[in-house]
């Protein structure tokens, strides 16, 4: 499911014209996991976004946490006291925020692969942000291309579904 909702969402930012401003989202970063040896597939775009999740904007993060665990997804990071959990159910990720988002919003992590490990290699979030507005495309809030290390930029599609790029870790070297 994973694969085909990076596929869509590659086919559809790769088919945009522009995009429109959005409000970012700040929510904490878990702490990263140990490096992987192996290189992040690319999609069939070449383009390599990262780790995907959907991150649900919930009116009530415990009653949400519940129904979730029914559907058998368990936490698997976050803080439930600071409004902030991410659950898995095999392959499928899903955050939930309390408060974060003014909207459900799709997820990308450059860096990170499904179980949050650090890639030994990947494309950083600046380098897919160039790619992106040298597609004409218009992230808004964008990243600090003259950065390093952790960053992110967001994207709103044309039904204005948020996109976050959202990296926690360092360029790799």
């Amino acid at each position: 499911m994973t694969r085909i909702a990076t596929t869509v969402l590659v086919s559809l930012l790769a088919g945009c014209a522009s995009s429109h401003s959005g409000s970012k989202p700040n929510p904490p970063a878990p702490a990263s996991g140990t490096p992987a040896k192996a290189p992040q597939p690319k999609g069939e775009s070449g383009m390599e976004l990262g780790n995907f999740s959907v991150s649900l904007t919930v009116k009530d993060i415990a009653a949400s946490r519940a129904f979730y665990e029914k559907l058998g997804f368990t936490v698997v990071s976050g803080d439930q006291s600071k409004n902030w959990l991410v659950l898995k159910n095999e392959g499928t990720k899903i955050g939930l925020f309390q408060g974060m988002f003014p909207k459900n919003t799709l997820t990308f992590n450059p860096g990170w692969d499904s179980e949050k490990n650090t890639l030994a290699r990947f494309t950083d979030v600046r380098d897919l942000q160039k790619a992106l507005k040298a597609g004409g495309l218009n992230p808004q809030p964008a990243a600090d291309e003259s950065t390093t290390g952790p960053a992110s930029f967001m994207l709103i599609d044309p039904d204005g579904n948020p996109i976050l790029f959202d990296q926690h870790v360092d360029k790799a070297k």
